[in-house]
């Protein structure tokens, strides 16, 4: 018997903590907490360290490919690799993030502010971490609207009760 989807009974909730705040990393809580959220999934999101920039208002996500020896970009009819040593030179991560995000673009994937959006309409529980606003000295007028502010308590509380937890 074929396994079909809409035969298969949901999580009734996940969690996910979302530390990093790159163009390439802010891409997967966005799109798994959107899709879990479509299928009836409750979802709730918690931005701490680096991940918590993605929920200001304004997002100017980078990527920088130093560290990163598996990144291939599609360049020239095929996908180059980057060195390390290449990386740490001036401007590539302003390079890399052009290429980026106009191979975004190029393929029609939606911009992480089209996904947060979507979250938000999705009704997806987005809590900042207070310790990090506070540490990395950020004003809560600069976030978006609708969020909540919480702790380590707050996160797990939700994780505890939460089939499904996640860290991105």
């Amino acid at each position: 018997m074929a396994d079909d989807v809409g035969s298969r009974t949901n999580a009734k909730s996940m969690s996910i903590i979302v530390t990093k705040g790159t163009l390439d990393w802010a891409y997967p809580p966005f799109i798994l907490s959107t899709t879990a959220a479509a299928m009836g999934v409750d979802v709730s999101m918690f931005f701490t360290f680096y991940g918590l920039p993605l929920l200001k208002k304004k997002l100017d996500l980078q990527i920088s490919p130093l560290g990163k020896p598996d990144m291939a970009m599609p360049m020239m009819g095929m996908h180059m690799k980057m060195p390390n040593l290449l990386a740490a030179l001036p401007g590539v991560n302003a390079a890399s993030t052009t290429m980026m995000k106009n191979l975004i673009k190029k393929k029609g994937v939606a911009s992480i502010e089209d996904l947060r959006d979507a979250a938000v309409e999705s009704e997806v529980r987005m809590i900042g971490c207070q310790m990090t606003l506070d540490l990395f000295e950020f004003d809560r007028k600069d976030m978006i609207e609708g969020i909540e502010i919480g702790g380590a308590a707050t996160y797990m509380e939700t994780a505890i009760n939460s089939e499904i937890n996640l860290f991105i």
